[in-house]
């Protein structure tokens, strides 16, 4: 035995560098191995945002979350694909784990005063209070540490590694188009080129970035040892409970004891290959939105040991519909088309016969399973954005931002496609040209009447909140009649998987026989979803993943020992569950 600890967490994203911190927080002894060279995960590359219904910070937001009304939108949204217990416990300790997060480390969260939840005109709905975004990070308190935080995405970072809000965007893309959009791109660009005299990107972190950022540094404030390239090599099992793992390092094997218990938070399925034909469909490509580090590996350990994989009920992948542009280098620079253009007017999507399949404006999950069930049967999921110069003028699409900035790049890079016509269009890019003309004459005339009978483009909160409101009566209608006309082909891609290991409201693991694996605990993306394939709300892995993740902690502490039986109400006041 080389080390022994209360708890062992292996995986450093933010399912995992919760775990370990709460329970730090709660006295135990931690450990926390990542395999990769920079913690973060895919949390790092995400929005950050966390949907906790009933928080204080949504009170103190002024826009109050009732636990009651998460409870039946959840009813609404998951239906009868089980999993009930497992949701009531996370919305019994979703209060509990933010107000520890608040009040006991200096991770602080924002509850989104509009952040409307995914699953458009459903009882219990919420338009803001119950998703929380990551406060704005200064990780130059990291001094040299900076470097083992994983950096978003290339694509994503302005003039080499400055990342942007979301709402600084359109300043920066337009500096001098008013005084305040001056004033945005000093407050964002001046501290970016100071921080980069000392470091190799910027220093302040928005996003999924912020959020491992900031909890990175409470883990080393509270002398949390992080082991980095050190990836779960085997469990160790001892009459039938696990009690250590085999670590892999750069000195060689280690052998770690776990008094209380191992942690699995790897990232669920991500690159590995045999999981990827189990759980995913046919025609998803063969890439990932996952690091590379992930391989799946606390599923395959887990099940070495009897553990049971749960594929969710609808979907056992969670997706972004994407384009890819391919650099001259060979890197694959992927655009997530989550809430900037689909929802625009003047936007549409079809299928290679030319018809649209879907409400644009829907979530990106709900978008790329009707893209998955148009293509059906076919070697490639693929489907095609289409809009006039009016739109990409205006709104943008992908990589060519609002302004249609860098156009004439992409095009010749053919990332996306133009023709004065759209039978000419069509036929460029392998569309049935008379179906692409008569969906396009019909979805103007839906325009006309302001409401789309046919899918329900802009129908709901959600769709109208990422629509354009200064057009009326429907922020997300626009006809298509100004060419040239633009197609960009879009895929869908795993942002997650939703497929995982069976567990109980513990967190702990279950075996093929649904009884508990003493010792073994999964949250985040290891641990399948509590919402059983479906998408309800903005950050609705990363609620779960780091509730879960407190109620892990608490359980190893002993502070969690009791079946919950009572079902929380209002979270203004909230129910102790520790």
């Amino acid at each position: 035995m080389d080390k022994e600890v209360d708890l062992l967490v292996i995986g450093g994203g933010a399912a995992g560098m919760s775990a370990a911190l709460f329970a730090k927080l709660n006295g135990l002894d931690v450990l926390l191995c990542e395999k990769a060279s920079q913690v973060g995960g895919t949390s790092a590359t995400s929005g950050g945002t966390i949907w906790a219904p009933g928080s204080h910070l949504s009170v103190q937001a002024g826009v109050p979350d009732d636990i009651e009304q998460a409870r039946i939108f959840l009813k609404s949204v998951v239906g009868e694909r089980g999993g009930e217990e497992l949701r009531e416990a996370f919305l019994a300790s979703c209060a509990d784990m933010v107000r520890d997060l608040d009040e006991k480390t200096t991770v602080k969260l924002n509850a989104c005063l509009a952040h409307p939840d995914y699953v458009k005109n459903q009882p219990g709905e919420a338009f803001g209070g119950r998703a929380l975004a990551p406060a704005e990070f200064d990780a130059s308190v990291l001094g040299a540490d900076f470097k083992y935080v994983r950096p978003p995405r290339a694509e994503f970072m302005g003039l080499g590694g400055m990342m942007v809000n979301r709402t600084e965007l359109n300043a920066l893309l337009n500096p001098i188009q008013s005084f305040q959009n001056f004033m945005t791109t000093l407050k964002v660009v001046v501290p970016y080129f100071l921080s980069r005299l000392r470091f190799n990107r910027g220093t302040r972190l928005v996003m999924g970035n912020a959020l491992v950022g900031s909890l990175f540094y409470n883990l080393k404030q509270k002398h949390v040892p992080v082991w980095f390239n050190a990836p779960l090599q085997e469990l160790l099992v001892e009459k039938g409970k696990v009690v250590g793992a085999k670590i892999e390092t750069e000195q060689g094997v280690k052998v770690v004891r776990a008094r209380k218990g191992i942690v699995l938070a790897t990232g669920g399925v991500g690159w590995n290959i045999k999981l990827r034909q189990q759980l995913f469909p046919k025609g998803l490509i063969a890439d990932s939105l996952s690091p590379y580090s992930n391989t799946g590996d606390g599923l395959s350990k887990a099940m070495e040991k009897g553990a049971k994989l749960d594929p969710s009920v609808d979907s056992s992948v969670l997706y972004f519909p994407c384009s890819i542009h391919v650099h001259a280098n060979g890197y694959k620079a992927i655009w997530p088309h989550i809430i900037l253009d689909r929802a625009k007017p003047g936007v549409i999507a079809v299928n290679e016969d030319g018809k649209r399949f879907v409400n644009e404006s829907d979530s990106y999950h709900d978008f790329c399973m009707a893209q998955i069930k148009t293509n059906q049967g076919k070697a490639k999921i693929q489907s095609y954005l289409i809009c006039d110069q009016t739109a990409i003028q205006k709104y943008g699409l992908g990589f060519v931002l609002p302004g249609a900035k860098k156009l004439d790049y992409y095009l010749k890079a053919k990332y996306l496609f133009s023709a004065n016509s759209l039978e000419e269009l069509a036929q460029k890019v392998g569309i049935n040209a008379q179906g692409l003309v008569n969906t396009v004459q019909r979805f103007n005339h839906l325009v006309e009447q302001g409401v789309d009978t046919d899918f329900g483009k802009g129908s709901g909160v959600m769709n109208r909140f990422n629509g354009d409101p200064e057009v009326k009566p429907n922020p997300c209608l626009g006809k298509l009649e100004q060419g040239p006309f633009y197609a960009l082909p879009v895929i869908p891609m795993d942002c997650a998987s939703s497929g995982g290991l069976a567990g109980d409201i513990y967190g702990r693991v279950l075996d093929q026989n649904n009884q508990v694996i003493t010792g073994l605990f999964a949250c985040g993306n290891d641990l399948s979803s509590i919402f059983k394939g479906t998408y309800p709300g903005p950050g609705t892995t990363l609620g779960p993943a780091m509730v879960f993740a407190w109620r892990i902690a608490q359980f190893a502490a002993g502070k969690l020992n009791k079946q919950v039986t009572e079902q929380p109400t209002q979270m203004t006041q909230p129910r102790r569950t520790a």
